[in-house]
């Protein structure tokens, strides 16, 4: 197998999902199993992008790969890079600390304003994380120890 173009397009965790899902869809539907590594880092892969707090662990996915290009053609307007679109796809960030570690220099590109319609627009294109119920709250203890 020859190599031609290095690096020529960045997948999405989404599009490495359902391209390994319909992968093994597919296998499954011919009857036909792929070699022993395969199988075995198609499943791990898959494990590792539904098991929670991944973006991809809600059921159902609350997107596609047909948001991608919905919500990049959004984002245009903030003047956000590819890389960092990437990265919003596969951390889907749902607070301002959380974008802050995918912008770079957020606080100087955008003020506070921006920074919330950024994260609505995300809200809308990729769905929101479900809220934790509070009885999930860490108790907090006293000084001597007791609850």
């Amino acid at each position: 197998m020859k190599i031609l173009d290095a690096q020529d397009a960045v997948l999405t965790n989404v599009e490495v999902h359902t391209f390994l899902s319909n992968q093994a869809k597919q296998y499954h539907d011919q009857k036909r199993k792929g070699p022993a590594n395969l199988e075995t880092v198609r499943k791990e892969v898959l494990q590792y992008f539904e098991s929670p707090p991944a973006p991809l662990s809600q059921k159902p996915m609350p997107f596609d790969t047909t948001a991608i290009p919905e919500l990049i053609k959004r984002l245009r307007d903030y003047d956000i890079s590819k890389g960092e679109c990437i990265m919003i796809l596969n951390i889907r960030p749902s607070n301002i600390p959380v974008l802050n570690t995918v912008i770079e220099d957020m606080e100087d590109r955008f003020n506070g304003d921006q920074q919330q319609e950024i994260l609505d627009i995300i809200a809308e294109f990729l769905g929101q994380f479900p809220q934790e119920p509070e009885g999930d709250a860490v108790m907090e203890t006293t000084e001597d120890g007791q609850p």
